[in-house]
């Protein structure tokens, strides 16, 4: 179902226009120094525009936002930013508490002074980089943050389309939670410390991602602040510091420190892998024991994430303790 959409011309007023877009959906279009937000009349109420006609786009969701309308095409009613045009000196910035879609359809978006993409939202974000689309972004330098695209949530990444980065500031791709790569063609360009800088765990499931002229690492992940678990089935409520690759082809050049480092293991599946294997730090080590050593001081956590308790004599399997990866035999 379609609705007209609302225009926002002032801080406080709206116009309706002749065009129509879907509900759940907010057009941004960067024209040069300035941007037109469109957001559809169904959620007009909850996406409130501060920047006015800016090229520094800034977004606030609603904590009232509990998804709306839902159809075939969005099954979470959650809303949809669709951002397109170019920009050489904008930016886009969200932020909100409910999960959210992003998506990139032709977007070139350069920002001087910070990331060209800041996702304040500690919530899961789906970054749709749109099927037959090139999108190019860039960066300036800004201590605050760590990304061109900086992301404070958990961060998916997928579509058939092509993203281009170049990090200038920091890392080119920074999510303060776990991120995943699914299906699109990541190209980041360079960056001035970590191409891919990662918390909680990182999965490649699929496509192509080319990083190259890094400052430090290609990919570097790390545990977060949160307690350590195992790893737990679809990785939900996941915090090993893992590196996954399931498929695709990852190629990794011209780095300053590793290819991949890991603060828990780095783990292949399947792909084509285009660096060297030696050229990778995992901080997790793999510990053979016998079965019956007992669970000592450390916490130790089954696969599913579940703590084991205190002097419990281990069976046959694998377990996380700290930052090893313990095979019993």
């Amino acid at each position: 179902m379609k609705k007209l959409l609302l225009t926002l011309i002032t801080l406080t007023a709206f116009t309706v226009s002749l065009m129509a877009i879907d509900n759940n959906t907010v057009e941004i279009v960067y024209h040069g120094s300035t941007a037109t937000v469109n957001v559809a009349e169904n959620i007009s109420q909850y996406v409130t525009v501060s920047s006015g006609t800016s090229s520094d786009v800034r977004i606030l969701q609603d904590v009232n936002f509990e998804g709306t309308d839902i159809t075939a095409k969005n099954t979470t009613g959650e809303i949809t930013y669709v951002l397109s045009g170019i920009s050489p000196n904008g930016s886009f910035t969200i932020e909100g508490v409910f999960k959210q879609t992003i998506e990139l359809n032709d977007l070139t978006l350069n920002n001087p002074y910070g990331p060209a993409i800041n996702i304040q939202n500690g919530k899961r974000t789906n970054l749709s980089v749109k099927s037959g689309t090139t999108n190019v972004l860039s960066d300036g330098v800004d201590t605050l943050y760590n990304g061109c695209i900086h992301c404070k949530g958990h961060l998916k990444i997928k579509g058939k389309g092509t993203l281009n980065l170049t990090g200038n500031n920091r890392h080119a791709l920074y999510s303060k939670e776990y991120m995943e790569v699914k299906n699109c063609t990541l190209n980041i360009e360079s960056a001035a410390k970590d191409g891919i800088h990662c918390k909680e765990y990182f999965l490649m499931e699929s496509g192509v991602v080319n990083i190259a002229n890094t400052g430090d690492d290609g990919i570097q992940v790390e545990l977060s602040s949160n307690e350590k678990t195992g790893i737990t089935t679809d990785h939900e409520d996941e915090n090993t510091g893992n590196f996954y690759m399931s498929a695709g082809t990852l190629t990794i050049s011209s780095y300053q420190g590793k290819a991949i480092k890991a603060d828990g293991v780095i783990s292949y599946s399947g792909g084509t892998r285009n660096f060297p294997a030696s050229d990778t730090e995992q901080l997790a080590t793999i510990k053979t024991v016998k079965a019956g050593e007992v669970t000592g001081a450390q916490p130790v956590y089954n696969l599913r994430g579940i703590k084991m308790p205190a002097n419990t004599p281990l069976k046959k399997g694998s377990f996380i303790r700290k930052k090893d990866l313990i095979i019993v035999k």
